[in-house]
């Protein structure tokens, strides 16, 4: 069978590990050669800080690292002052959750989040409700699990100021159809917060075109380095927004009594910012985009149908979604702990997320305690869905035997 890419030799944990089937990229993806040779370039020929120094090195790291701001801002279709650095999609959600809760929502407010949430989507707005007294209200999932824009419009009102959802589930991988949605709630006037961090990595998104007001994902989901994420924001709305930390480079004027932030985005970027990891991921994006994001989607699809083929065949498992729209597959292994499963599997080389994923709700729903999740990606081959399936079979039958 012909496999859409041949990557596998950019990619140095793969090179490293020759029979290793890595199947855990929503929990962090791998990162290739060109990434990691550009922040080693970064730490040897100029690893100073940024917006501090006058002198070249400090004007050169200050350079490369403004310019990952421009290379985000065309990957988004968006100005560069609309993108926010931050430490990760979960760092942007609670500092837009902090940001816009405590300055925005009032007692009685409503906020809409789903079942199928990251923890870092759900919890900081149910703190949020707690501390403004405002009330949390869930999207109906359908039978699969899935947000429907019929099921939103039944808990959207007018008393709505705050959707934030997510654009694709990490434990179904189901795509939100949140460019409706965002439509349906901007008529009540709801600002409308997109978590990102499974979706930017596999499908083009463009803010413009969504409409969507906040927007967060993460770089190491994508080929990029861990620590190093990013929010999107209208700069109408984020140029009026509250920092949530303070320190060093947000500021403009400090007065014993009062003080002057920056503008927008750098208010929101306190102290010595992940350099490295910044100045990293613009070549992150630049190899997507060598790619090609219709590219990356097809062989992802191609790859989750024939395992889901594959799959459907074993006796002996639980499969949570026939259909998936970004890659992932969760299931279980009918009366076996998940984390006993993915230590049979990992004797042979596969590499599978056991647990919650950090998405509880989503759990509960399927009624279950954890489940296991593979994610394919773009250097996944057809044979390596082969070793993970047969590796499932063994499994299945070694459990057989307890």
């Amino acid at each position: 069978m012909k496999e859409i890419l041949n990557i596998k030799n950019d990619f140095p944990v793969l090179v490293n590990n020759k029979d290793l089937v890595y199947l855990d990229s929503g929990a962090t993806s791998l990162k290739p050669y060109c990434v990691l040779n550009k922040m080693d370039e970064y730490y040897t020929k100029y690893g100073v800080n940024v917006n501090r120094g006058v002198y070249d090195l400090s004007y050169q790291a200050t350079d490369e690292y403004e310019k990952t701001r421009e290379v985000v801002a065309e990957f988004l279709n968006c100005d560069s002052r609309e993108v926010v650095y931050t430490k990760g999609a979960s760092n942007g959600l609670n500092m837009l959750a902090l940001s816009i809760g405590y300055n925005m929502i009032n007692e009685g407010d409503e906020i809409i989040t789903s079942e199928l949430e990251h923890h870092s989507s759900f919890l900081p707005w149910q703190q949020i409700a707690k501390n403004k007294n405002a009330t949390i209200k869930f999207v109906p999932l359908n039978d699969e699990g899935r947000i429907t824009v019929e099921n939103f419009l039944k808990v959207l009102s007018n008393k709505t100021k705050v959707v934030c959802l997510t654009h694709a589930s990490n434990v179904m991988g189901y795509v939100t159809p949140i460019k409706e949605i965002i439509k349906e709630a901007h008529k009540v006037g709801a600002i409308v917060i997109v978590d990102g961090a499974q979706s930017v990595p596999h499908i083009k998104v463009d803010v413009k075109e969504l409409d969507c007001d906040f927007l967060a994902f993460s770089a190491h989901k994508m080929l990029g380095p861990t620590g190093f994420g990013l929010v999107y924001g209208k700069y109408n709305i984020l140029s009026k927004i509250k920092p949530v930390e303070y320190g060093g480079d947000m500021i403009e004027e400090v007065y014993k009594d009062s003080s002057i932030y920056k503008e927008a985005p750098y208010c929101f970027e306190t102290g010595t910012p992940p350099i490295a990891e910044a100045i990293g991921f613009s070549e992150a994006i630049k190899y997507l985009n060598n790619i090609g994001f219709d590219k990356i989607e097809s062989h992802v699809k191609d790859l989750t149908d024939y395992c889901l083929d594959k799959l459907s065949t074993i006796e002996g498992i639980t499969i949570y979604n026939k259909t998936t729209d970004v890659g992932i597959i969760t299931f279980n292994i009918n009366n076996v702990h998940p984390h006993d499963a993915s230590a049979i599997l990992n004797e042979d080389l596969i590499c599978v997320r056991a647990g919650h994923h950090c998405a509880k709700l989503i759990t509960s729903w399927l009624g279950v305690n954890s489940t296991l999740r593979a994610c394919l990606y773009i250097y996944n081959t057809h044979e390596d869905v082969d070793k993970f399936v047969e590796s499932i079979k063994r499994c299945v039958e070694y459990f057989k035997e307890w």
